[in-house]
């Protein structure tokens, strides 16, 4: 079968996608039946070029069904309901319907970066952009380029390197190094072309800058174990002096909050004003998503579609402010200040009063007033086909403007939201800086490091021995006195729910992850739900969608969907797929 050419491929992508990118700008064009030469004849039509590689990113299905996923079901610290419970089981195979969704917009994002390239410069030399716009938008372009082949090498391993327009489409894979090498060749040249953070204009708020270009060069060269080289990364002032830890942990996920000091980069969303309900969710000029309320309890949003593991909820040691920000359940009430603000709290929704006030005894508190808690002790919330835990995302909980299928107070159902989802922050940058510390030999350098997060997490000093509060089955928990182990630790409880806890698991070498996690949850050759081990509200002897499947090496890694491999015969399958 003959392949498409991927220049062709990546012209008629850019010239049919609506441009759009940030809350601040977007952009929309429509372009049709054009030539390059013809559409890029003023500076808003290159500016739009780069958005519309922005535009890759505002996706559910690539940022929720595909790299979420992968970095939290992975690790077993949230499970699947619905119709990917094979993520459950690590039982993905290459025919997996969701795997095309990462690799075809990685790829399409990518041929549109390299695209960009020959655009940009031939727009600097007529005149049509400025050298420093030029310079900008290069820089954005790799940037994007590299950080889609992060998440490609991340999740798939070794993968091909399309660098170049005019590429046929049947390029080999190339090693993981490799990959995670142009990684480091291409954040190099952002960071040389970006703006910083401190002179990016507020109307451009949600580039790439160059303290994320340091920040993804870091997180690559820890996969090549170049901890030298990525320190120099970490410790540059861009980061260094223009990123800081918010005071409270709470409001770090906020939807007050978006854009915060703390982010290093997040992918903008944008509700424009219009509707958020499902048929809503088609309308022209928007940015919005499904991501955040699929993660809520059924009972409220009539979805319910990922939750938590009661494992993690244990996990957290006692005093922890995180834990409750990052998974509630049984008894649980949110601490979401923007949650509180507008609802009072889960009382507020209107789908609990209604059912309150017609006496369903789900929404019901253990006082018999109004529920108040993500499910009550006596009676947590499993949904109605009793197949969840009892435990969901908190984390995820904080878009004040969102109902999910059921109905405001107005009688709209607002099911997608608009807040922005973070890939990197700065809290993750100082415990990678830790991680490489303590591997190039500078123990005590690494557990300051580490404390700086803890003590934020308590709110102030937190305590001297690290251990979690509980095990996976209730029983009592042991001090982590390996310094390694203490990171991993610390990846898990400050980074769960978001998008790179998995990956920085893997990275941190072979068979880490799959130990890391098996220990974690005393997990067995066993691919169907058991009953909760641990005493507590949902110890009841019943099964609830807890899973306790072994992860092995070979599973750590997504298989190349055979999607990909009927178009390319020179990619080669993973191992053990």
């Amino acid at each position: 079968m003959k392949k498409k050419n991927i220049a062709i491929i990546a012209l008629v992508a850019i010239l049919l996608v609506p441009f759009s990118c940030s809350k601040n700008f977007l952009n929309t064009t429509n372009t049709f039946q054009s030539s390059a030469q013809a559409t890029f004849q003023k500076s808003s039509d290159v500016v739009a070029l780069i958005n519309s590689i922005y535009d890759t990113y505002q996706n559910s299905d690539l940022l929720k069904k595909s790299l979420w996923y992968y970095a939290n079901f992975q690790t077993h610290d949230f499970f699947n309901w619905g119709g990917d419970v094979q993520w459950n089981q690590y039982q993905i195979s290459p025919t997996f319907g969701q795997l095309p969704s990462l690799w075809n917009n990685a790829y399409i994002g990518i041929a549109r970066a390299n695209s960009a390239f020959g655009i940009i410069a031939d727009a600097k030399t007529k005149g049509i952009v400025t050298p420093d716009l030029a310079d900008r938008l290069t820089g954005e372009a790799y940037f994007l380029r590299g950080l889609t082949y992060y998440y490609l090498a991340g999740t798939f391993g070794g993968v091909p390197l399309e660098l170049v327009e005019g590429s046929n489409g049947l390029t080999p894979r190339s090693t993981q190094d490799s990959v995670f090498g142009q990684v480091v060749s291409d954040m190099q040249q952002a960071e040389k072309l970006l703006l910083s953070k401190t002179t990016l204009p507020v109307s451009e708020l949600g580039r790439a800058t160059k303290g994320a270009a340091y920040g993804y060069e870091g997180a690559a060269q820890m996969w090549l174990k170049n901890y030298t080289a990525a320190l120099a990364a970490f410790n540059n002032p861009e980061l260094t002096s223009n990123y800081h830890l918010l005071t409270n942990f709470i409001t770090v996920g906020e939807y007050d909050h978006q854009n915060n000091d703390e982010s290093l980069f997040e992918i903008q969303f944008n509700a424009g004003g219009g509707s958020q309900s499902w048929d809503g969710s088609w309308q022209a000029g928007g940015e919005i998503a499904w991501i955040d309320d699929f993660s809520w309890p059924e009972e409220i949003t009539g979805q319910g579609y990922d939750y938590g593991n009661p494992g993690l909820w244990l996990s957290y040691q006692a005093g922890d402010l995180r834990k409750i920000a990052t998974i509630a359940g049984p008894g649980d009430s949110l601490i979401s200040p923007g949650i509180i603000a507008k609802w009072g709290g889960i009382k507020g929704y209107p789908v609990v009063k209604s059912n309150f006030t017609n006496g369903d005894a789900r929404y019901k508190g253990d006082d018999l007033n109004i529920i108040n808690t993500v499910g009550a002790l006596s009676h947590p919330w499993y949904g109605q086909d009793k197949l969840r835990t009892g435990y969901v995302c908190s984390k995820k909980w904080r878009d004040p403007n969102l109902t999910g299928s059921n109905n405001d107070q107005n009688g709209h159902s607002n099911l997608f939201g608009d807040q922005n989802q973070v890939l990197l922050r700065y809290a993750e940058i100082i415990l990678d800086r830790a991680e490489c510390k303590i591997r190039t030999g500078d123990i005590a350098g690494g557990q300051a490091d580490i404390k700086l997060i803890r003590d934020r997490a308590w709110g102030g000093a937190s305590p001297a021995v690290m251990q979690d509060g509980a095990n996976y089955d209730g029983s009592a928990s042991v001090p982590i006195t390996d310094p390694l182990q203490q990171v991993l630790s610390e990846y898990r409880h400050e980074l769960t729910g978001e998008y790179s806890l998995f990956y920085d698991l893997r990275r941190a070498g072979d068979q880490v992850a799959a130990d890391f996690i098996n220990t974690a949850y005393g997990t067995q050759n066993n691919l169907i739900p058991i009953p909760n081990p641990a005493p507590g509200p949902t110890h009841d002897g019943q099964v609830h969608g807890l899973y306790n499947a072994a992860l092995t090496l070979t599973r750590e890694i997504l298989p190349i969907p055979s999607s990909a491999i009927a178009l390319n015969p020179n990619l080669v399958q993973n191992p053990g797929y």
